[in-house]
């Protein structure tokens, strides 16, 4: 086990990882339940490099008596590197109190405000604690923040997750008024503050509701480059229910569902029913784009057809799919009938670190497709 921390925007954000030697080596990255495998390690000398799975990121830097030191960089972002340190034989996240902590069991209704522009979010946190041990994750109109794990100490606590691609930092404190107020900092540059109150009745808007075909627009139309150049469009299609995943390699909820409909796919292609990736990469780059969605579709052996779609800038991305009101959330998943027709549109993920909220998200996931296979 090793204890690692990055330097974001001037705090330690720590995480845990643990090191194998099984199949040669193996890091897994750890988030309370979550395991993320890091298989293409390389070390020389005095000298490692780890890069992040589907991540266009990596780790590296020098080992120097059961200490690792060095830099975390987003490849594909300007200017983006941070301090690394990691110890090996220690296995807490943050520091080790004797304080008690409150309890800060159950949901909370909250509000993120942009720390620049005071834009605002709603959202809902869901924590479970035992002693000064908390796990949880909050959940946004767009996605989760998959699995956060942390310490509650006093009134005080801390949250953090790393999953290669993204390191969040949130610390908070209740207030006289038993409200809890705090910071979230995201990598190198995003800060917001939050507030949050206990509320078990807190929930978002329907997901359903927030991205539909714009009126005038009978549905969806589009021509996309397969990774061999082929373009490709609905029409390819007919007579299948297609499943249309807006997604890209970057984004940690388009990680969470595209593993979700990796296995679902290998499971239910029998039924006449295809699932389609858009990519919207980091780069205007069609070599590039592919190069990364190749790299995810071979690491998880994905059997379904993903195309080039566009880039990750939410407004550009629009204008790819202008019969949509918008791309409000990567990913955005769309149920199409056999006859073309659009039938629902998802706008976000809750993924696996939600629990009931992903169990639910599957159940009606596969109700959908039910009802589409049945029709004539």
């Amino acid at each position: 086990m090793w204890r690692a921390t990055i330097n974001v925007q001037g705090s330690d954000l720590p995480f845990n990882f643990e090191v194998r030697h099984e199949k040669g080596l193996e890091i897994y990255l750890q988030n309370g339940e979550e395991r993320i495998q890091l298989d293409e390690v390389r070390i020389e000398k005095d000298s490692f490099y780890i890069p992040m799975h589907i991540f266009d990121a990596d780790l590296k830097g020098t080992i120097k008596n059961n200490r690792l030191q060095g830099r975390w960089t987003k490849n594909y972002a300007e200017d983006y590197s941070l301090d690394f340190t990691a110890t090996y034989g220690q296995s807490h996240r943050f520091e080790p109190t004797e304080l008690k902590p409150q309890d800060f069991n159950g949901k909370w209704r909250v509000t993120f405000i942009h720390a620049d522009d005071q834009d605002t979010t709603e959202a809902v946190g869901i924590f479970g604690q035992t002693g000064t041990a908390i796990t949880g994750t909050f959940l946004t109109p767009t996605g989760d923040y998959r699995y956060l794990e942390g310490t509650a100490y006093g009134k005080e606590l801390k949250l953090s997750t790393f999953d290669g691609g993204h390191a969040f930092l949130f610390s908070a404190r209740l207030n006289a008024q038993n409200e809890l107020v705090g910071d979230f900092w995201s990598g190198k540059r995003w800060h917001e503050t939050w507030s949050a109150v206990r509320d078990e009745a807190a929930a978002l808007p329907d997901p359903d509701s927030l991205t539909y075909i714009k009126e005038g627009h009978d549905g969806l139309t589009f021509s996309f480059p397969d990774l061999e150049g082929k373009m490709v469009s609905l029409d390819d299609y007919k007579g299948k229910v297609v499943i249309l995943d807006i997604f890209g390699t970057w984004c940690p909820n388009c990680m969470d569902e595209t593993k979700f409909l990796k296995k679902w796919y290998d499971d239910n292609r029998h039924r006449g029913v295809e699932v389609l990736g858009l990519a919207y990469e980091a780069k205007d780059d069609y070599e590039y784009a592919k190069s990364r969605v190749e790299h995810m579709k071979n690491k998880w052996d994905i059997q379904y057809n993903m195309l080039i779609a566009g880039t990750l800038d939410k407004k550009e991305a629009a204008k790819t799919l202008p019969m949509l009101n918008h791309v409000l959330a990567f990913p955005t998943t769309i149920f199409i009938d056999k006859n073309g027709e659009v039938k629902r549109i998802h706008t976000g993920f809750t993924g696996p670190g939600t629990g009931h909220y992903y169990e639910q998200f599957i159940k009606e996931f596969n109700e959908t497709v039910d009802e589409l296979v049945a029709q004539n």
